[in-house]
């Protein structure tokens, strides 16, 4: 063994040297790629970066074209609506003596000229009573006008035309039962009643479905960049998801919007980077609103990188591929070399070992091939060594058993020839010689289960003769297994022990029970007795190989029979023991499920050797 160590140590010195040789032809091929790659990889991703800011510049662009076309056509409906306030004010209002005239007539034409985007236009004194409105509408009862917001905005500047958030109106009873939704625009008023002038309101309910409508065709079908309005103090005029935020299904960052001045802002928002784009509405003060989730932007670059990428791994696939043609023959020799070394690490025990290229290579692959020769011959001999060593140690376990069983059964012979028990002592040695006839066996150590139970129920017999019946022997041995393979001479050292540990003492109560059965693809054969039973710890040390549990009988039996399982079935198979004192003890059988046959005997009993081998270069 430190022969073949000293040779596996230079072996690995060799294979180290080989490895450095060749790391440094490679180290040409490997500094150009590297030096590629990271040139190419700096100039795409500066590239790239540039491009990426290109394309958010031109994202931001156009969102600030939508909100400016957006805020056009808003600022144009809001003038409008504007003007129709105007026109009421200037050329109706001021104009009219209440104690004279009214305010219907002028107030019903105007609103039949715009009704496309109005719902009403209503007059008001300053303690709220109505004065005039269009359509001829019933006003509810009790209204209470003068503590809504639309009227105490414009009462607080009466120089300023007010804008509301959208609500329901609310003012009038509608014989369509039918609610619309508006955004009132409301103004202080000078009122002329018998020619003195007092205070009142003036209110224009604009329709919402027409803000709704303007902003519904600024946003996109892809839900994650939209469009929204709000006022000056954040509160939502218009959101394509609006329902969602009434529900709390949504949630949208617009008071933190309302901060936020005209012009492009990013923004974190519950985990989401966003673009924010913000244009002001003349007039009104409210705010418009674009959103442009950042993954959104980097979605449409997916191709772009895609692209990126691709054209960038092709480009060090084809330095890697050029590199490798320029050091091709430097690295040739030492790839057949290498190639040869993996075929023996693959298993192959005789491999061609590469001899050639340059003068190093050639004295290294020489030498490799010489320490392979020499390992070769030094692993026959190791496993010659093992089999004549196995060999050796089972016949000294089948040495154990024959001259210790044939020592009691002659001592018992001779005790019955003394008290002139002759017929016994025929029927005894008429009972050994059949022992000795299944145990030979010619020769072979594996037997049927059936020869085993036969040579087992000879001995019993010979020792219940001896011991003058002082226990009871019960076989209950299933059918089916009896056609199955064992190693002889395993269960009479168990029944010996069951006798001389078990019922030996028990004057006449003794009982024991060999059963024999099968589970799944394994045999299992018992041997329980009602005898004294033993404590744990010494269970624990019977299957030892330096047990000290040594009284008459056995003694060795229960290691030998262990052992000898093992070695001819493998380690998952031999005894196992169950005792507690007091309660008797159970020592089981485990072997696996082999039919006799010829082929089986061979298996088992030709082949050990080689298998035997097999685990001996295992380890």
């Amino acid at each position: 063994m430190k022969k073949m160590k000293e040779l596996y140590l230079k072996l690995i010195s060799y294979m180290k040297m080989h490895a450095k040789m060749r790391s440094i032809q490679m180290t040409i091929v490997i500094s150009f790629t590297v030096i590629s790659v990271c040139t190419m990889g700096l100039l795409s991703v500066t590239l790239y970066s540039r491009f990426v800011k290109q394309m958010q510049g031109m994202m931001v662009e156009s969102a600030e074209q939508l909100l400016n076309q957006t805020s056009i056509k808003l600022e144009t409906y809001l003038r409008g609506m504007r003007r129709i306030s105007d026109a009421m004010y200037y050329s109706v209002i001021k104009n009219t003596d209440l104690a004279v005239d009214t305010l219907d007539a002028e107030m019903n034409l105007l609103y039949e000229a715009n009704k496309d985007n109005l719902i009403s236009i209503a007059c008001y004194t300053n303690d709220g009573r109505l004065v005039a409105a269009a359509p001829v509408a019933t006003e509810k009862e009790n209204p209470d006008i003068t503590n809504q917001k639309w009227f105490i905005d414009a009462m607080g500047q009466m120089e300023n035309i007010h804008f509301s958030t959208p609500h329901v109106q609310n003012l009038f009873d509608n014989t369509s039962y039918r609610y619309y939704w508006v955004v009132s625009l409301s103004r202080a008023v000078e009122l002329t009643d018998h020619g003195n002038s007092t205070l009142g309101m003036l209110l224009v309910d604009m329709n919402y479905s027409s803000i709704e409508q303007l902003l519904q065709k600024a946003n996109t079908d892809n839900s994650s960049e939209y469009v929204y309005l709000m006022d000056s103090n954040g509160e939502i005029i218009y959101h394509p998801k609006q329902k969602l935020i009434y529900t709390s299904l949504f949630e949208e960052n617009n008071l933190a919007a309302a901060d936020y001045p005209d012009g492009s802002h990013q923004e974190n928002f519950n985990g989401e980077r966003r673009l924010i784009t913000v244009k002001t509405v003349s007039y009104t003060g409210w705010k418009i609103v674009s959103v442009i989730p950042m993954s959104s932007f980097n979605m449409g670059l997916y191709g772009t990188r895609m692209f990126v990428i691709m054209l960038v791994a092709l480009l060090i696939l084809a330095t890697i591929i050029l590199n490798q043609l320029v050091s091709a023959s430097i690295v040739k020799p030492l790839q057949k070399l290498n190639g040869s070394v993996k075929e023996w690490e693959a298993g192959n025990l005789n491999p061609d070992i590469y001899v050639g290229g340059t003068m190093e290579v050639e004295h290294l692959g020489k030498t490799l091939r010489a320490t392979v020769e020499q390992l070769q011959q030094l692993m026959k001999d190791i496993v010659v060594e093992q089999e004549e060593k196995r060999k050796s140690e089972l016949d000294a376990l089948q040495s154990q058993i024959n001259p210790h069983f044939l020592y009691n059964t002659l001592d018992s012979i001779v005790w019955m020839i003394e008290g002139e028990r002759y017929e016994d002592a025929v029927f005894m040695i008429t009972q050994l010689a059949s022992l000795f006839r299944i145990s030979l066996s010619r020769g072979r150590t594996i037997i049927r289960i059936e020869d085993e139970i036969k040579h087992a129920r000879n001995y019993m017999n010979i020792q219940k003769i001896r011991y003058k019946n002082i226990f009871t022997v019960d076989f209950r041995i299933e059918e089916e297994i009896l056609s199955y393979c064992t190693v002889k001479l395993i269960i009479q050292p168990l029944l010996e022990n069951a006798i001389y540990y078990g019922v030996e003492c028990m004057d006449g109560d003794g009982e024991i029970v060999v059963k024999g059965y099968r589970r799944g693809e394994d045999i299992y054969i018992e041997v329980c007795d009602n005898g004294l039973g033993m404590p744990g710890e010494m269970v624990e040390q019977l299957l030892t190989e330096n047990n000290r549990v040594r009284k008459h009988g056995s003694g060795v039996g229960l290691i030998n029979v262990h052992n000898r399982i093992r070695l001819r079935f493998g380690s998952p198979y031999g005894l196992e023991i169950e005792s507690c004192p007091d309660e008797g003890t159970m020592v089981r059988i485990h072997l696996p499920g082999i039919l006799y046959s010829a082929e089986a005997i061979e298996q088992l009993e030709g082949s050990r050797e080689t298998q035997l081998r097999e685990e001996e270069a295992d380890e």
